[in-house]
């Protein structure tokens, strides 16, 4: 079976330019897709559910790595863990680092002689196993340093706005920053789920000491900004 998976972050997003590049290079692929916003796989109950279905042979087929996960640590723990479990990872933007190129570098080990010389092709074969590895950590890293940068980007024009006093990413009719929500979409940033960090909103809310409706407003403000980038 095929699987071509899909996300985006908010629902202003199109999600159709992932579906066609994965159904011109796999007609008959199953597209599953969803909205979440965040770095981690953890809550993205689609994708949860096609790592339960997926069976030893099957395909999933992502455009880019970032759809995979934009974390580094968590992608590569998770495209290990599928590997072993016999499935084929298919990246139409990287695909140096399907799962099928990644076989292929581990099976060309040096064959042994019998000699002393295996000590050396034996250490040759580890180096060449964990080069491959290192090309899809470093997909992986690349990818999270993109939400990185955008993150920085959108403090940094929060930051422009607070000493100009000008408007960001505001509709007609929205209220002009103050200092107090510059801080809160601050702290929203760095400690939301939604954005990286590890706190839900309940903890954010708590922590942050703004009222239910305003947190998500300016979180709704600052993914309008980041799109906007």
């Amino acid at each position: 079976m095929i699987y071509g998976y899909c996300r985006i972050s908010t629902d202003k997003q199109n999600i159709e330019r992932q579906i066609r590049n994965i159904l011109k290079a796999y007609p008959d692929a199953v597209i599953k897709q969803e909205v979440y916003t965040g770095t981690k796989t953890d809550g993205r109950k689609v994708f949860e559910q096609l790592l339960k279905t997926v069976k030893a042979g099957d395909k999933i087929v992502f455009d880019s790595v970032s759809r995979m996960s934009r974390n580094a640590d968590i992608g590569f723990q998770v495209y290990q863990e599928l590997y072993d479990r016999k499935i084929e990872l298919i990246f139409l933007k990287e695909p140096h680092i399907n799962t099928e190129t990644y076989k292929k570098a581990l099976s060309k080990n040096i064959a042994m002689t019998g000699t002393k010389t295996d000590i050396i092709l034996k250490a040759i074969n580890e180096y060449l196993m964990e080069l491959a590895k290192e090309q899809i950590i470093i997909a992986f890293e690349q990818s999270e340093k993109e939400v990185s940068d955008l993150h920085q980007r959108t403090r940094e024009g929060i930051e422009t706005a607070r000493k100009q006093g000008k408007q960001i990413g505001r509709k007609k009719g929205a209220s002009v920053i103050t200092q107090k929500s510059i801080r809160a979409k601050e702290d929203i940033l760095k400690f939301s789920r939604d954005f990286g960090g590890s706190l839900s909103d309940v903890d954010c809310i708590r922590m942050i000491g703004v009222t239910r409706n305003t947190y998500y407003k300016y979180k709704a403000e600052l993914k309008a900004e980041i799109m906007d980038k």
